[in-house]
């Protein structure tokens, strides 16, 4: 009997240590599931924050290309709307230009036609004086509307159209007309009167 009790104290003591051995794995399996675990989080975390930076870096990126392209856009806008515009503006002017030259042309023509016509050499004496109002009233009219022409156009881009020589107005101008008009009418007779006094010098030598 006293031999029974003893082998029964160490078996009992024998599965007590197995149980607690047992115990200390499964303890040790479930820190290292729990690091593992920790690790896989922390990774994921990781991704997450780089995603989020990749995505902020992204965004930046974007409204700096944003605000670009409005600037941009305001620039352009102000240039292109300045410019049509001034080309509106200009193609009025153009076209209002275009206009008087065609009446200056048409004013032009209508002169020239009558100048052309004028033909002192077969005017007669007698015609003489009528006929060199009525031309130089003709010319004097063209010459009249050609400065009007070229003080109209003297600033635009067709200024050198008009390059000729303007008479001076004024009293010595007047004079010079009234000068020409009675030297041309009495040229014959003044030709006559130093005829004859040649001749009478010529018999009087």
């Amino acid at each position: 009997m006293p031999q029974t009790t003893e082998h029964t104290h160490h078996l009992r003591i024998r599965n007590s240590q197995l149980e607690m051995a047992e115990s200390s794995r499964g303890g040790g399996d479930d820190v290292e599931g729990k690091l593992l675990e920790a690790q896989a989080q922390l990774e994921q975390l990781q991704s997450q924050r780089q995603e989020l930076e990749r995505l902020k870096t992204e965004t930046e990126q974007l409204n700096s290309r944003r605000r670009e392209l409005i600037g941009v856009q305001v620039e352009m806008t102000e240039r292109l709307s300045s410019a049509a515009t001034l080309i509106e503006r200009e193609i009025f002017e153009m076209r209002q230009e275009i206009e008087d030259l065609e009446q200056c042309r048409s004013c032009f023509n209508g002169h020239l036609k009558k100048i052309e016509k004028l033909d002192p050499e077969s005017w007669s004496q007698k015609q003489l004086s009528s006929q060199l109002d009525r031309a130089m009233a003709i010319v004097e009219h063209a010459e009249d509307e050609y400065g009007q022409a070229a003080d109209h156009f003297a600033a635009s881009r067709c200024a050198s159209i008009f390059q000729g020589v303007r008479r001076a107005k004024g009293p010595r101008g007047e004079f010079a007309q009234q000068f020409s008009r009675g030297l041309a009418f009495n040229l014959p007779v003044i030709i006559l009167g130093a005829l004859a006094l040649v001749v009478f010098l010529v018999k009087g030598s």
